[in-house]
Protein backbone atom coordinates (compact mmCIF):
# COMPACT_ATOMS: atom_id res chain seq x y z
CA UNK A 1 0.00 0.00 0.00
CA UNK A 2 1.37 3.30 -1.23
CA UNK A 3 1.63 6.00 2.13
CA UNK A 4 -0.58 9.15 1.56
CA UNK A 5 0.88 12.38 0.28
CA UNK A 6 -0.08 15.08 2.40
CA UNK A 7 0.28 19.13 1.88
CA UNK A 8 1.95 21.04 4.38
CA UNK A 9 1.23 25.15 4.26
CA UNK A 10 4.13 27.20 6.81
CA UNK A 11 4.74 30.81 7.12
CA UNK A 12 7.75 31.88 8.26
CA UNK A 13 9.02 35.87 8.68
CA UNK A 14 11.77 37.30 6.08
CA UNK A 15 13.47 40.65 6.73
CA UNK A 16 11.89 43.30 4.95
CA UNK A 17 15.02 45.03 4.61
CA UNK A 18 16.41 41.73 2.87
CA UNK A 19 13.52 40.71 0.23
CA UNK A 20 15.28 41.11 -2.87
CA UNK A 21 18.21 39.14 -1.78
CA UNK A 22 16.50 36.43 -0.57
CA UNK A 23 14.27 35.92 -3.58
CA UNK A 24 17.74 36.73 -5.73
CA UNK A 25 18.92 33.27 -3.18
CA UNK A 26 16.15 31.13 -4.42
CA UNK A 27 16.80 31.77 -8.18
CA UNK A 28 20.56 30.25 -7.60
CA UNK A 29 19.66 27.45 -5.11
CA UNK A 30 22.38 24.43 -5.11
CA UNK A 31 22.19 21.88 -7.15
CA UNK A 32 22.97 19.61 -4.62
CA UNK A 33 20.27 21.42 -2.33
CA UNK A 34 17.52 21.10 -4.64
CA UNK A 35 19.05 16.94 -5.04
CA UNK A 36 18.46 16.15 -1.45
CA UNK A 37 15.56 18.26 -1.20
CA UNK A 38 13.77 15.72 -3.67
CA UNK A 39 15.66 13.25 -1.82
CA UNK A 40 14.39 13.48 1.82
CA UNK A 41 10.38 13.97 -0.23
CA UNK A 42 9.94 17.64 -0.41
CA UNK A 43 7.56 17.10 -3.14
CA UNK A 44 6.01 20.33 -5.03
CA UNK A 45 7.74 21.97 -2.53
CA UNK A 46 7.01 26.30 -3.52
CA UNK A 47 7.33 29.59 -1.39
CA UNK A 48 5.92 32.45 -1.69
CA UNK A 49 7.49 36.35 -0.39
CA UNK A 50 4.63 39.30 0.74
CA UNK A 51 5.95 42.50 0.20
CA UNK A 52 6.24 42.88 3.95
CA UNK A 53 8.04 39.74 4.35
CA UNK A 54 5.76 37.10 5.37
CA UNK A 55 6.86 33.80 3.42
CA UNK A 56 4.53 31.28 2.79
CA UNK A 57 5.42 27.81 2.08
CA UNK A 58 3.72 24.91 0.70
CA UNK A 59 5.44 21.29 0.22
CA UNK A 60 3.75 17.76 -0.01
CA UNK A 61 5.30 14.97 1.52
CA UNK A 62 4.20 11.51 3.16
CA UNK A 63 6.13 12.24 6.72
CA UNK A 64 7.22 16.08 7.00
CA UNK A 65 8.92 14.87 10.30
CA UNK A 66 10.72 12.84 7.91
CA UNK A 67 11.47 14.72 5.50
CA UNK A 68 12.89 17.68 7.63
CA UNK A 69 14.91 14.51 9.80
CA UNK A 70 16.75 13.52 6.04
CA UNK A 71 17.66 17.37 5.63
CA UNK A 72 18.83 17.86 8.95
CA UNK A 73 21.22 14.87 8.55
CA UNK A 74 22.84 16.70 5.18
CA UNK A 75 25.82 18.46 5.31
CA UNK A 76 24.68 20.83 2.31
CA UNK A 77 21.21 21.59 4.50
CA UNK A 78 23.90 22.67 7.20
CA UNK A 79 25.39 24.91 4.96
CA UNK A 80 22.31 26.12 3.56
CA UNK A 81 20.79 27.01 6.79
CA UNK A 82 23.93 28.89 8.03
CA UNK A 83 24.00 31.17 5.20
CA UNK A 84 20.21 31.72 5.20
CA UNK A 85 19.62 32.17 8.82
CA UNK A 86 20.32 36.00 8.92
CA UNK A 87 17.20 36.79 6.37
CA UNK A 88 14.66 35.39 9.09
CA UNK A 89 12.88 36.78 12.08
CA UNK A 90 11.54 35.28 14.77
CA UNK A 91 13.30 32.16 14.70
CA UNK A 92 15.73 31.94 17.69
CA UNK A 93 18.74 30.71 16.21
CA UNK A 94 17.08 28.08 15.11
CA UNK A 95 17.44 27.13 11.61
CA UNK A 96 14.32 27.83 9.53
CA UNK A 97 13.26 24.57 8.30
CA UNK A 98 13.12 23.59 11.95
CA UNK A 99 11.14 27.56 13.01
CA UNK A 100 8.44 27.58 11.03
CA UNK A 101 4.46 27.65 11.77
CA UNK A 102 2.76 24.85 10.03
CA UNK A 103 -1.14 26.45 9.22
CA UNK A 104 -4.38 24.35 9.45
CA UNK A 105 -5.79 23.01 5.59
CA UNK A 106 -9.41 23.65 5.82
CA UNK A 107 -10.21 23.18 2.27
CA UNK A 108 -9.19 21.75 -0.21
CA UNK A 109 -11.34 21.37 -4.05
CA UNK A 110 -10.26 18.56 -4.95
CA UNK A 111 -11.15 16.58 -1.57
CA UNK A 112 -14.23 18.64 -1.53
CA UNK A 113 -15.46 17.19 -5.12
CA UNK A 114 -14.48 14.09 -4.42
CA UNK A 115 -16.31 13.71 -1.31
CA UNK A 116 -19.29 15.05 -2.95
CA UNK A 117 -19.18 12.48 -5.54
CA UNK A 118 -19.04 9.90 -2.79
CA UNK A 119 -22.18 11.23 -1.23
CA UNK A 120 -23.83 11.43 -4.39
CA UNK A 121 -23.56 7.75 -5.77
CA UNK A 122 -24.13 6.73 -1.54
CA UNK A 123 -27.26 8.17 -2.28
CA UNK A 124 -27.76 6.99 -6.21
CA UNK A 125 -27.44 3.51 -4.20
CA UNK A 126 -29.00 4.13 -1.81
CA UNK A 127 -32.33 4.73 -4.03
CA UNK A 128 -31.56 2.04 -6.20
CA UNK A 129 -31.44 -0.50 -3.14
CA UNK A 130 -35.23 1.18 -2.16
CA UNK A 131 -36.59 0.87 -5.74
Amino acid sequence: MTARTTRYCFTLQVRPDRLAEYAERHRHVWPDMLRALDDAGWGNYSLFLREDGLLVGYVESQDLDAAQAAMAATEVNARWQAQMAEFFLGTDGRPADESFTLLREVFHLQDALAQARHQHEQRHDEETTRS
